[in-house]
Order: C-alpha cells, then sequence, then structure tokens
C-alpha cells in the first residue's frame, strides 16, 4: 500500500508492548519517512492523532524532510495543520481539547543540508509551561546550537523574499538542489524496479529508498543456519563488492519473511549511473551464484 499506515498493525504493536509491562508513553512518526521514501495521506494524519488521543499518547513528529518532497500529488502537511483540521488546535493556537505534540525540523535535512552546522528547533503544543521550560532548560544544558548554527536555522524558517538582494541567486541554488535530488529519487526508484528480484515502492519525500528484496531461499537458509540475519549478510557482501553502503531492513522492523534494505540517492548525480551499475551487476550476480 505504498508504506501508508497500518492502523490494526499499530495496534496491535501497542497490545503487544503493554502486554509486555511496557509504559508506552510516546508514538514517534517519521513523515515524510525514514527508511521508506514515503509521505503520509491526511487520511492517514487524522488517524494517527485519533489513535494518539485515544491512547493518550505524546505524539512525537519528525518532520526534518518536509521540502524533500517529490510527487505533486503527495504534499507535505505537517501534523500542526492535521490538528487543525481534527478541530483539536484552535486558530490562535490554543487547544480545543487536551492533545500533545512535539514537532521537529532542522538545517540537516531538505535542501539546505547543512549537516555540519547542527541547527534545529522543537515546537511544543499541549504541553504545560513547567514541562516547556524543563525541555528548554535540557536542550541548553546539553544541546545548544554554537551561533553559526542558530544563524541557519533563522535562514531556513526565514529565507530571502521577493525584493531581497539575495532573492534571486537563494531560487537559484534552491531549485538547482531540489531538482538534482529529485532526479536521482527518480533515476533511483526506476533502476531498482528494473532489477529483478528487487521492488521498490514509488519514492515520495525524504531521501530514502527502502526496496524489498527477494533473496534466494538457498542463501536465506545458509545465513539463518550461520545464525545470521540474511538481509545484514547481503548488505555486508554489496559492501565488500561493491563498496555501496546499504542498511539491513532488519533494524527498521520489517515484516517477517521478508527482506530490504534501506538505500539513498546522495551520490552526486554525475556519479548516480556508475552507483546503480554496480548494484545491477553485484545482484545479477549474486542470483546467478545461488541459483546453481
Amino acid at each position: 500500500n505504498g508504506w501508508e499506515l497500518d492502523l490494526p498493525e499499530l495496534r496491535a504493536a501497542l497490545d503487544r508492548a503493554r502486554a509486555a509491562g511496557k509504559s508506552v508513553r510516546a508514538l514517534v512518526v517519521i513523515n515524510p519517512g525514514n527508511p521508506t521514501g514515503s509521505t503520509l495521506s491526511e487520511e492517514s494524519m487524522l488517524e494517527l492523532i485519533e489513535f494518539c488521543e485515544k491512547e493518550k499518547l505524546v505524539l512525537l513528529a519528525d518532520e526534518v524532510y518536509q521540502t524533500n518532497i517529490y510527487r505533486g500529488d503527495r504534499p507535505f502537511i505537517s501534523f500542526r495543520r492535521a490538528l487543525h483540521t481534527a478541530g483539536i488546535l484552535n486558530e490562535d493556537g490554543t487547544m480545543a481539547r487536551p492533545f500533545q505534540l512535539a514537532s521537529f525540523h532542522s538545517v540537516s535535512k531538505g535542501v539546505v543540508g547543512e549537516c555540519g552546522l547542527r541547527g534545529g528547533y522543537g515546537e511544543y503544543l499541549g504541553f504545560p509551561r513547567g514541562v516547556r521550560d524543563q525541555i528548554y532548560k535540557l536542550a541548553s544544558i546539553g544541546l545548544c546550537s554554537n551561533v553559526p548554527g542558530q544563524l541557519s536555522v533563522g535562514l531556513m524558517v526565514n529565507p530571502p523574499q521577493s525584493g531581497d538582494p539575495s532573492f534571486a541567486r537563494y531560487q537559484s541554488e534552491r531549485s538547482a538542489v531540489f531538482d538534482s535530488l529529485r532526479r536521482r529519487a527518480n533515476k533511483l526508484e526506476a533502476a531498482l524496479n528494473s532489477v529483478p528480484g528487487v521492488k521498490c515502492n514509488p519514492i515520495e519525500g525524504a531521501m530514502y529508498a527502502f526496496p524489498q528484496i527477494d533473496l534466494p531461499a538457498k542463501f536465506v537458509a545458509e545465513s539463518k543456519a550461520a545464525g545470521e540475519q540474511p538481509d545484514q549478510r547481503y548488505a555486508l557482501r554489496l559492501l565488500e563488492s561493491t563498496g555501496l553502503v546499504a542498511v539491513p531492513g532488519s533494524g527498521f522492523g520489517q515484516r517477517e519473511g521478508t527482506y530490504h534494505v534501506r538505500t539513498t540517492f546522495l551520490p552526486p548525480e554525475e556519479l548516480m549511473d556508475e552507483v546503480l551499475e554496480r548494484f545491477r551487476d553485484f545482484h545479477t550476480a549474486f542470483v546467478e551464484e545461488y541459483a546453481n
């Protein structure tokens, strides 16, 4: 279903956690998604809000990829906006009924991509003032951005406007970065789906793809006999053979009996064809090896 929300599965996960004696306090949602590269529909977001409200869970919304949206039919919608739609957040910013939402953004992603500057922010809706004061204190002690980081956040949330001296250059550079990311996302999706035994859902946002790999039964049995996760062993083989790094899907709670890897489209655009050819050659040879 394109990594869309599966509410019964979410309910089952919560029930399993509580049955195991865990006191579940919050639900973390990454939208656009990591590792899937998907974006949530407004319908799914409203279902998540209703779920958290009913179960009295804090909703932690990681929205750092909100400008990395590559399909016009799946726009980014913030959970703050969804709270308005749900009738929980009033236009003046006050809460119509109890709900706690913490939203996060960062200069490390998007088209800014300034990972080294370490800047970001959190917005806390529905939290008592005393709680917000304690969060602010802890953040100031342990995570306070340096001056360049703080400046970068200011520029991210208040970029040059039409008429400003730097506006034309800003628009040009922003468009160049975004258009390159979109081209690379489309190229990665198409290339993965062209490899036999590999299936990739549409890359709608963020910087990742999470393709499903149809691993040969012989390889799966061999890996399990050695006490290893098949997808982890596959990722290590890929690294050793090609130098390409992928993260095994077993680290993300993939569905039992399926195998994935998380990959990205961040190599320089001029190297993408070479990178994708390396993967295709590796996987083709890998499948042939275990077919014999």
